[in-house]
C-alpha cells in the first residue's frame, strides 16, 4: 500500500476520527518519524554507514516526514484495521501541521471526559478509611 496524499489523508483520519466517536471507544494512534530514504530505492548500504556512523545527524538536504495513522484494531479485529500513511516534504510542514491540528482538535472535540470518580473512591479507601486496628483509648 502506498502513502496517501496529504488531502486524502486529513479525508480518511477525519473518517477515522468520526466511525471512533460513533462507537464511543477505542484508540488511535497518530506516530511521525523522519523518512530517511526514498522508499522506492534501496535502504543505504552498511559500508557507507561504517564510514560515517553519524551521517545521518547532518543531511545534506531537509528530509521529510513519514505520518501515520492507525485505529488500534488488534489481531481479533484485523479486518477493521485502517492504516493511513503519508510523506510530508519539508517546504509544506507548517501548513501541514496547521492542518494537522485542526483535523486532531476536530475529532477529539467532542470526546466525552474519562470518569475519574471509581478512580478517586480508591484513592481515599487506601489514605484512610479502611481496615486498620483502632486505636485504643
Amino acid at each position: 500500500m502506498g502513502h496517501l496524499t496529504n488531502d486524502e489523508f486529513f479525508t480518511k483520519l477525519a473518517d477515522v476520527f468520526n466511525t471512533r466517536k460513533a462507537k464511543a471507544h477505542g484508540a488511535i494512534y497518530l506516530t511521525q518519524k523522519r523518512l530517511s530514504y526514498n522508499t522506492n530505492q534501496t535502504p543505504p548500504s552498511p559500508e557507507n554507514e561504517e564510514q560515517d556512523a553519524l551521517a545521518d545527524l547532518h543531511p545534506s538536504q531537509p528530509l521529510p516526514l513519514l505520518v501515520r495513522a492507525t485505529n488500534g484494531k488488534g489481531k481479533e479485529h484485523r479486518a477493521a484495521k485502517v492504516k493511513l500513511s503519508t510523506v510530508v516534504q519539508p517546504d509544506d510542514l507548517a501548513g501541514f501541521y496547521a492542518r494537522y491540528a485542526e483535523v486532531c482538535k476536530a475529532g477529539m472535540a467532542a470526546l466525552k471526559p474519562r470518569d475519574r470518580t471509581k478512580r478517586k473512591a480508591k484513592a481515599k479507601k487506601r489514605k484512610g478509611g479502611g481496615g486498620g486496628v483502632a486505636p485504643a483509648s
